[in-house]
């Protein structure tokens, strides 16, 4: 193991300093921790839950204080009892892990569904500082699993409308009625991108692959497995001889054209049985 990776996998323990609330779902954690702040977009830190269990997260945003964000939505134990935790308490960190998204072109096209959204909003800042133009696209089942709302549609004023931001709704109760690739499909038919990002539901994610490669646009996606060790060793986030935490969690469409027998079909669960997605 290198020096780096020991190094990032150190535990750290830090104070949580803000918690905002993004859905009745969903919390926006902030902590500081130096090495967490030099994380690129689409990389992942661990955090444990003292007496609970450690996950994954992608980090949502760096700030300009040197503080770092992750969005964290109530799936399991872990979750709800970090949820469930206030400002000062504690927390551990480990990383960040992974690699990262890699910007190119001049126009880019940002594809999140609902908590998906939390690595692409960093990304979509990061876009928007090196002077790429954006189409962001979130999808939520209803308004209310909508994540990020405020800071999205701010972007727009603040980016003299090198941006332009859409959401989609299930249930038309924001936005636009309908599934967010449909919308997706319907921009690629209209516009040209040079390159698509997306991360979500896996079967989401195929989708959007499936749709890129009948328009020819090239794809990134950050995918999310079930992660223990984060640095390669246990195997519980393979996918189609892949590593999510090492070789991933961003994969090219070259390397989703290779998982694709995987990809949004079967995963493997805590106990490492292969089930269906």
């Amino acid at each position: 193991m290198s020096d780096w990776h020991i190094k990032n996998n150190a535990l750290r323990v830090v104070r949580i300093l803000r918690i905002k609330p993004e859905n009745p779902y969903v919390k926006t954690i902030t902590f500081k921790d130096e090495l967490s702040s030099s994380a690129d977009p689409g990389q992942f830190i661990m955090v444990w839950i003292p007496g609970v269990d450690e996950i994954p997260l992608s980090i949502s945003s760096v700030h300009p204080d040197g503080s770092v964000s992750v969005t964290v939505a109530e799936v399991g134990d872990a979750t709800k009892a970090l949820n469930s935790m206030g400002v000062n308490d504690l927390i551990g960190v480990r990383g960040p892990f992974g690699n990262k998204f890699e910007i190119y072109g001049k126009r880019a096209l940002i594809i999140g569904g609902g908590t998906g959204m939390a690595p692409l909003l960093m990304l979509t800042n990061r876009v928007l500082k090196m002077g790429v133009g954006a189409t962001v696209i979130e999808g939520a089942e209803t308004k209310n699993k909508i994540v990020f709302l405020e800071e999205l549609t701010s972007l727009p004023k603040l980016h003299n409308k090198s941006i332009k931001v859409f959401f989609t709704t299930e249930d038309g109760s924001y936005g636009i009625k309908g599934l967010i690739t449909d919308l997706v499909e319907e921009m690629l038919h209209r516009e040209k991108f040079d390159v698509v990002y997306a991360c979500g539901p896996e079967g989401m994610i195929r989708k959007i692959y499936e749709i890129t490669e009948q328009y020819s646009v090239d794809m990134q996606a950050s995918l999310e497995r079930y992660i223990r060790c984060a640095i390669g060793i246990c195997g519980s986030c393979v996918i189609g001889g892949y590593r999510v935490c090492r070789d991933g969690p961003v994969f090219s469409e070259a390397q989703m054209r290779k998982m694709k027998n995987y990809l949004g079909k079967v995963r493997y669960n805590e106990r490492g049985e292969r089930i269906q997605i």
